[in-house]
């Protein structure tokens, strides 16, 4: 059986547009590919969790407009139910507007349009959903009270709550304690912790810190370099996987998407650690969020090379 994961978070359009290098403040680069991908953080997260072979359902707010129609279907195309994904009559759907780098590294803003709508009324119409999931998966492009709400139904429940907690802000302790999985990158860590993330040993203290303040497991993942994974049962670094980057956007939703599935399916943390490394490793080899979260196939045929 596929284990259930609920995502409730954030769907946008993304316009992509490829430059030699980021723009620097008041200056103007020409040139470069434009495209227009599926993403959003939450809606990111779900179709990777879908992908790697999970049974997910999306709670989130979409406008009443095109690019909702255009993402909507793109849900359901990848098998996510979306009986929880409401229309928003006042307000637009989600844009974000990305600039990407040769090298792979990008910039990103985001209009959030519908994405700041979803409430805690809407979570609870999902509880049937979150109290049968394996997982509940959260990110920080919604309200931080929806967040807090789907955090504590799901708690309440014994439900694992996983915690991507981006884009970047403080969070209340009372969240941090119903979290069981937080998964900052270095940036994240160093902005809830105070702790610079450069290397192992920053990593750990950074993940003590977030540990002290309740939080049950903390993964930092560290991009090329794998991810740190501090837990009751002890600490360590999890190797990532060498490839060609091509684009780094989305990477991190993959990395929650696949984690959510291998715990889902009872794989230990460090091995479900190295399967969301895979996944992560084969999105960056590919431009775009949501076209770039790889099939379970794909992720396997990672694992066993």
């Amino acid at each position: 059986m596929k284990p259930r994961i609920v995502v409730v978070g954030s769907s946008n359009t993304d316009m992509i547009l490829q430059l030699d290098r980021i723009p620097r403040a008041g200056e103007t680069v020409l040139g470069g590919e434009f495209t227009i991908a599926a993403g959003g953080k939450g809606a990111n997260q779900a179709v990777a969790a879908a992908r790697a072979g999970g049974e997910v359902t999306f709670v989130a707010r979409l406008g009443r407009d095109v690019l909702g129609e255009q993402a909507l279907a793109g849900f359901r195309r990848d098998g996510i139910q979306t009986e929880c994904v409401g229309r928003d009559p006042k307000a637009p759907s989600g844009v974000a507007l990305i600039f990407v780098a040769r090298d792979g590294e990008n910039c990103i803003a985001v209009a959030g349009g519908a994405n700041g709508r979803l409430s805690s009324a809407d979570v609870r119409r999902a509880k049937r959903f979150i109290r049968r999931a394996s997982s509940v998966l959260l990110q920080l492009e919604i309200p931080l009270e929806t967040v807090e709400s789907a955090a504590a139904i799901a708690a309440a429940a014994g439900v694992r709550v996983i915690l991507n907690p981006a884009p970047a802000r403080e969070l209340p302790d009372r969240l941090l304690r119903a979290v069981s999985i937080l998964t900052p990158n270095e940036t994240e860590a160093e902005l809830l912790t105070g702790v610079r993330v450069t290397d192992d040993r920053s990593a750990a203290a950074a993940a003590a810190r977030l540990r002290d303040r309740g939080v049950e497991v903390v993964v930092v993942t560290l991009g090329a370099r794998g991810a740190w994974v501090a837990g009751p049962a002890g600490q360590r670094r999890v190797p990532g996987c060498r490839v060609r980057t091509v684009d780094t956007t989305g990477a991190g939703d993959v990395f929650n998407g696949a984690l959510a599935v291998a715990l889902g399916e009872g794989r230990p943390l460090e091995a479900a650690v190295r399967f969301a490394n895979a996944a992560a490793a084969l999105s960056v080899t590919r431009l775009g969020a949501q076209p770039s979260a790889p099939m379970r196939a794909k992720i396997d045929g990672r694992l066993a090379n």
